[in-house]
């Protein structure tokens, strides 16, 4: 069932959104070479306890999970797409990292993801960084009321395809408002004009994850967790939680 959240909802998604936006900064300042993924989990804990928000990450366990997931982040590391746990691995000269976080607050649901490198980059890696920006301010583009959910499905699509990206065809976005996963669920690719109509309270998180080798295909790592690229190639994941309005979308993970 899609839940179409009152304008006062909406309000109180964005300060769960603040808080994401805090924990994410948190996150990004931290990064950096030698540290490890778990003292990135740390930071954004600590900005999460400081707000007095809960995460809809932590003890999570979708169909497809052997275990609950244990951290408050996924930290996604150069071939991994998503749903990285964080471990002891220290971050390296040149790593490409997606970091994922949500919070829960007074009742209410935010998500977002950012894509950064870390030390020196890669050309090529921060080729693929912009595209999936572009890709994501795409799909919020088109969130407009009287649209539909293949709009911002096509227009992400449309931008990864002329970046010749691939993206993994069974992960995308979702509906969120009181859980962090709600429908509907909104696809990476799909057609225009077709799909659950956009009107003015529906909620979405939008997130382009692009692999920049091309290939749509990805394989789940011995954790029963993470997606990694199957050709090794590096991936980008980023999201925001974006509200339908009509005066245009609203973005609330936005600091």
């Amino acid at each position: 069932m899609v839940e179409i959240k009152t304008d006062a909802a909406m309000d109180a998604m964005r300060e769960a959104g603040r808080v994401v936006a805090r924990a994410l900064a948190a996150v990004r300042k931290a990064a950096g070479i030698g540290v490890s993924l778990r003292e990135l989990d740390e930071a954004a804990r600590a900005v999460l306890a400081e707000a007095g928000a809960g995460s809809p990450f932590l003890g999570y366990r979708p169909p497809f999970a052997p275990t609950p997931f244990p951290a408050v982040i996924c930290t996604s590391v150069n071939d991994a797409v998503s749903h990285g746990i964080p471990t002891g691995y220290r971050l390296r000269d040149g790593d490409l990292v997606s970091i994922d976080c949500g919070a829960q607050l007074d009742g209410w649901a935010a998500d977002a993801a950012i894509t950064f490198t870390v030390g020196t980059p890669r050309p090529q890696d921060l080729a693929l960084i912009d595209a999936t920006r572009q890709a994501l301010a795409a799909g919020i583009a088109a969130a407009q009321v009287g649209n539909r959910i293949g709009d911002i499905s096509h227009a992400i699509d449309t931008v990864a395809r002329e970046a010749a990206c691939g993206m993994p065809a069974d992960f995308g976005g979702h509906g969120i408002g009181r859980h962090m996963h709600e429908d509907p669920h909104v696809p990476n690719r799909g057609r225009p004009g077709r799909g659950f109509p956009l009107r003015h309270g529906l909620v979405l998180a939008i997130e382009p994850m692009l692999m920049s080798g091309g290939r749509n295909t990805y394989r789940t790592g011995a954790d029963g967790w993470t997606l990694h690229t199957t050709d090794g190639s590096r991936a980008a994941h980023i999201e925001h939680t974006v509200a339908i309005t009509d005066q245009g979308p609203r973005i609330l993970t936005l600091p």
